[in-house]
């Protein structure tokens, strides 16, 4: 009878650089089959491939990668090919580099191998990269890029606020109320016009009106006009005039990143709400109360739509940075908030859980519970936003949409007291 042998498993680690990276192949035994440095392009990565080949590389079985980093041409191209990428973080790298070597020895080649090792000893502890789908890693390249926009229009609001404090008080007590402040289009649009409070105290109402009307206003702008025009007519402290005048050229240069900011915040939200919509998963996370198409991007963006990722509600809940952590060692034992997180994924919850306190009963009695049992702001919003992520969690694993009596039923009191009134 002729027995059939199956062939080794092999592990690949990849050192990555910015213009060439380091292989390595190990057999199950810790044996360095191979190593290689290739160059960051189309003609290393198919060296890269022709050696997996080499060494057994096949459709059924493919050779798993473990790699510093989770973005890049080099990562993107393996994931592409179906095999599992595993995203080691250096700090473990380093940890599983002194088991090796009591002399600290670090090379790249040395790296490599380490990586390739980490995978043929706890492979088991490490997950790989979700298998998201094209669409999914569309949405979270612009989720994230509109995030990050939305923060540099705020620092860009920040230091122009700033400077103005120096010179210009007017301008900022005639939008104090606005709901966006200096990122307001009329507030722009003025600054824009009078960059000093010489220049601003000189605009006649007509001006200010069609300063409005540009900023894109359609009702009270005359009413609006004549605020404004008595602002800017008040008595304020002034600096010298040159001093103010080369103020006022360091504010208009302000201005222009803030509009840029601004524009490029607007165009991501556009883009990010229409890729959104075309995702499967849209219907289920906006029947969630406080998501809309913006927020639930960053929510799709940041877990994606392999559902094999998460093993249960709970481990989502961790990576979210929802479920507290509990240190205990002997009689000590100290819960708290957790630290290591999914930081987009944390930010976007928490304002998910903001909004939804003005739209759904059942959220607000659970975060008014958690504040009269003794919980502060920020920890009562975790908290919701905990159970919201177990919510999301059942129904994207069972395609159901988010149901209110569901998620917050009426407690037994709750029926005495509605039957009694």
């Amino acid at each position: 009878m002729e027995v059939t042998t199956l062939p080794a498993p092999v592990f690949c680690g990849v050192d990555w650089a910015e213009d060439h990276h380091d292989i390595a192949l190990v057999d199950a035994g810790g044996k360095q089959l191979a190593k290689l440095r290739i160059n960051d392009d189309a003609e290393g990565f198919a060296q890269l491939i022709a050696r997996l080949g080499e060494h057994g590389d096949r459709a059924d079985t493919l050779i798993p990668v473990a790699i510093e980093t989770s973005r890049g041409l080099l990562v993107a191209c393996l994931r592409a090919t179906g095999r599992p990428v595993y995203a080691i973080n250096p700090l473990a790298v380093a940890r599983y580099r002194d088991r090796h070597s009591v002399a600290r020895r670090k090379s790249d080649a040395i790296d490599a191998a380490v990586l390739a090792n980490i995978l043929r000893t706890d492979m088991a502890a490490h997950r790989p990269l979700p298998a998201d789908s094209e669409l999914v890693q569309a949405i979270a390249v612009l989720a994230r890029a509109q995030q990050d926009a939305v923060w540099a229009r705020g620092q860009a609001s920040n230091k122009l606020r700033s400077q103005l404090h120096e010179f210009y008080p007017a301008i900022l007590n005639a939008f104090a109320t606005h709901k966006h402040g200096l990122c307001a289009r009329e507030a722009r649009s003025i600054l824009a016009a009078a960059p000093t409070p010489t220049i601003a105290a000189t605009l006649t109402r007509r001006r200010l009106q069609s300063l409005l009307k540009k900023a894109g206003r359609v009702r009270g702008i005359e009413a609006e006009a004549d605020r404004l025009h008595k602002v800017f007519q008040r008595d304020y402290l002034h600096q010298l005039p040159q001093v103010e005048a080369a103020f006022g050229q360091q504010t208009s240069a302000l201005l222009r990143q803030l509009n840029t900011a601004c524009l490029n915040a607007d165009q991501l939200e556009k883009s990010t709400a229409a890729a959104f919509e075309e995702h499967p998963d849209a219907p289920v996370i906006r029947s969630f109360p406080g998501l809309g198409s913006l927020t639930g991007a960053r929510v799709l963006a940041e877990i994606g739509d392999d559902r094999a990722r998460f093993a249960s509600a709970d481990s989502l809940k961790a990576y979210a940075g929802s479920a507290p952590v509990t240190r205990a060692s002997g009689k000590s034992r100290t819960v708290m908030s957790r630290r290591i997180k999914n930081q987009r994924l944390a930010a976007a919850g928490y304002v998910w859980a903001f909004v939804s306190l003005t739209k759904s009963a059942g959220a607000r009695a659970h975060y008014d519970h958690r504040r009269e049992v003794g919980d502060r702001h920020v920890a009562a919003q975790r908290n919701l936003f905990n159970r919201f992520m177990g919510m999301l969690f059942y129904c994207l694993q069972h395609g159901q949409l988010y149901d209110e009596l569901k998620a917050f039923p009426i407690q037994p009191q709750d029926e005495c007291s509605a039957a009694a009134a």
